[in-house]
């Protein structure tokens, strides 16, 4: 009987909680979550030299937040850093760091996932934040090295979410954005056949919506919105019926034009 007794409670507090998570969500789907105050928040950017790093840096230095900048191109870093300060960034340190080599990142600053972590749970405070990509989510054809990076990253950011939720650190929080391609330069040449459902993302917009995401404290973050849906449709319908809505959407030739562009250093 008391056993019973404990499994019921149970049930309805899971219930309970359960309904509050959903309709919690439903209130912020129509009025958006307030966004938090970054002024003189620490925002450790990699890839800070160009592209969306770049733009991402002057959206916090806009904010008031500390800005450490990351990148293996120390000419367009310095830039980077020279925006920023003018842009309104309380401080800015710029370091030169190539983040595929281990040791060079220890070298710069002895900060990764790994060295942030500990510092974080003792504070019970920091924002983890991972760009994936539409590539981090589906198989893309032509893109097979870039897909396994970005499954990748999802996986770990996702995993250290959950970790920190074991562990009850509340204060910690995670954002995985997902985008679909953006105008930066990396995917020269890419095209989309369907640009009402699946546009090619102006810079400046993606840093915008990626930073309001992280401000709002979303979790997930799909850019454009459409890919909500795909990912829906993927978690039900049968193998050949997403194979076909695929091949009509003509996603599988979006790499067909791609123009591998040359590393600068």
């Amino acid at each position: 009987m008391s056993f019973n007794l404990q499994s019921s409670k149970k049930l309805f507090i899971f219930l309970g909680k359960s309904l509050f998570t959903l309709l919690e969500a439903m209130i912020f789907a129509l009025l958006p979550k307030q966004q938090k105050n970054v002024a003189g928040e620490i925002v450790l950017i990699t890839g800070a030299g160009s592209g969306l790093g770049r733009l991402l840096a002057l959206q916090f230095a806009r904010r008031g937040s500390v800005l450490v900048l990351w990148d293996v191109n120390k000419e367009g870093n310095e830039e980077t850093y020279k925006m920023a300060q003018e842009a309104g960034a309380t401080r800015v340190h710029a370091y030169t760091c190539d983040c595929s080599q281990k040791e060079e990142v220890y070298r710069v600053a002895d900060q990764t996932y790994k060295a942030f972590l500990p510092a974080m749970i003792a504070n019970d405070h920091g924002h983890l934040v991972c760009i994936s990509s539409l590539a981090g989510l589906v198989g893309v054809n032509g893109l097979a090295d870039y897909c396994a990076s970005k499954f990748a990253a999802f996986g770990l950011a996702e995993s250290v979410f959950v970790e920190t939720f074991v562990q009850n650190q509340k204060g910690i929080k995670t954002t995985i954005v997902c985008p679909f391609f953006i105008k930066t330069g990396m995917f020269e040449g890419c095209t989309t056949a369907c640009p009402s459902l699946l546009p090619i993302l102006e810079p400046e917009y993606a840093a915008e919506k990626i930073v309001e995401a992280i401000l709002q404290e979303k979790m997930y973050f799909y850019m454009p919105k459409f890919l909500y849906f795909m990912m829906f449709l993927k978690s039900f319908l049968p193998l050949k019926t997403a194979l076909l809505i695929g091949d009509y959407l003509d996603v599988f030739h979006a790499m067909d034009g791609f123009l591998e562009r040359k590393k600068k250093l």
